[in-house]
C-alpha cells in the first residue's frame, strides 16, 4: 500500500487500522482452528486430559489446518500478482 500521499499523522493512523485488522484476522482464523479441531477431535469427556488418540487428532488437524492456509495464501500471492501484472500472465 502506498502512503506516500499522506501526512505523518495520517500514515500512523492506517498503519494501526492495518495491525489491529491483521490481529483480528489472526484471532479469527486461530479461534476457527480450535473449534475445528476441538468439535473434530476430543469427544471424551470423562477425563480433564486428552487421551493419545485425541492428542494425535489435534496434532494431525492442526497440521492440515495450517498447511491448507499456507496453500491458501499462497495462491492468494499468486492471483495477486498477477492481477497486478496483467501483461505478464502465461
Amino acid at each position: 500500500m502506498d502512503f506516500s500521499q499522506m501526512n505523518a499523522a495520517e500514515q500512523a493512523h492506517m498503519s494501526k487500522v492495518i495491525e489491529k485488522k491483521q490481529m483480528q484476522d489472526f484471532l479469527r482464523m486461530y479461534s476457527n482452528l480450535v473449534e475445528r479441531c476441538f468439535n473434530a477431535c476430543c469427544n471424551d469427556f470423562t477425563s480433564k486430559a486428552l487421551s493419545s488418540k485425541e492428542e494425535q487428532c489435534v496434532l494431525n488437524c492442526t497440521d492440515k489446518f495450517l498447511k491448507h492456509s499456507e496453500r491458501v495464501g499462497a495462491r492468494f500471492a499468486e492471483h495477486n500478482a498477477e492481477a497486478m501484472n496483467p501483461g505478464m500472465n502465461k
